[in-house]
């Protein structure tokens, strides 16, 4: 069963510039790409949106995986008119990314792959997270999960940014959240990457405990031409840490695969 998304979309319309479509981390909702719409949507058709179960996503009971979340998108797009488009996904997003830029290789115009991975460590983890948020709540693993977004030093530097994600963790639905887990524990892209054609940019964050460079980059090595850049300083979600950064490298990606 597919879920109706809640989006944002900002800019000009489709047939004046670029479509973009921006696809966020587990327990979070579009407000996390905040800066790179306001950058991107001067001159490119930005479409951020919030997974199922998160933000203002319909919520669909029981496990789902990263095919069904992407599949989501996918209705989206085609209902807004959108056949071609440049992804950006971090981290959950990031593996939705991949399995359109594999399955969907006509419609992916580029992709930009941040703090991400082909394979999230062990499936036990996520089944784990899965049954910790279930019985708890998004509380449950909500300290644990702020401490992996920001750098200690940032966190300590702005609480108030602390506490709004804090937040909007919380916001999120339980089975929203516990689905993702789902989604993640049964995620193994690595045998399709030298599938991905489409020109691809790889990110990741020098101090980023749940994407680790060596693993961000172990995934960039994977795709034929893939771009690698690390992002300092940064943890697990450069978009709200670093945003001036991270719109910049999205730019000079964007911009050098305008004609793709």
């Amino acid at each position: 069963m597919l879920a109706t998304l809640s989006y944002q979309v900002s800019g000009p319309p489709p047939e004046d510039a670029p479509a973009v479509v921006l696809l966020g981390s587990l327990g979070s909702d579009r407000s996390m790409w905040d800066a790179q719409v306001h950058d991107l949507a001067r001159d490119h058709t930005v479409i951020a949106v919030d997974h199922r179960g998160h933000g203002g996503s319909e919520v669909i009971p029981g496990p789902c995986t990263i095919a069904d979340l992407a599949g989501d998108v996918l209705v989206l797009l085609d209902a807004l008119g959108m056949d071609r488009f440049h992804v950006v996904g971090l981290s959950l997003g990031g593996a939705l990314a991949q399995w359109l830029a594999v399955h969907e290789p006509a419609r992916v115009r580029s992709a930009a792959l941040l703090c991400t991975a082909a394979r999230f460590g062990e499936p036990s983890a996520w089944v784990e997270r899965a049954a910790a948020v279930r019985d708890g709540g998004t509380g449950a693993v909500a300290d644990a999960v702020v401490a992996r977004w920001i750098t200690p030093r940032r966190a300590q530097q702005d609480p108030a940014l602390v506490a709004a994600i804090r937040e909007m963790l919380l916001a999120t639905s339980t089975e929203g959240y516990a689905a993702a887990c789902d989604a993640l524990s049964d995620w193994d892209g690595r045998a399709d990457l030298g599938r991905i054609t489409c020109p691809t940019l790889v990110m990741a964050g020098d101090e980023d405990p749940s994407t680790s460079p060596a693993v961000v980059r172990e995934l960039a090595a994977g795709i034929p031409g893939a771009e690698f850049v690390t992002l300092s300083p940064a943890a697990h979600v450069p978009t709200v840490e670093i945003p001036d950064r991270v719109n910049a490298v999205l730019r000079s990606h964007l911009t050098a695969n305008a004609d793709g």
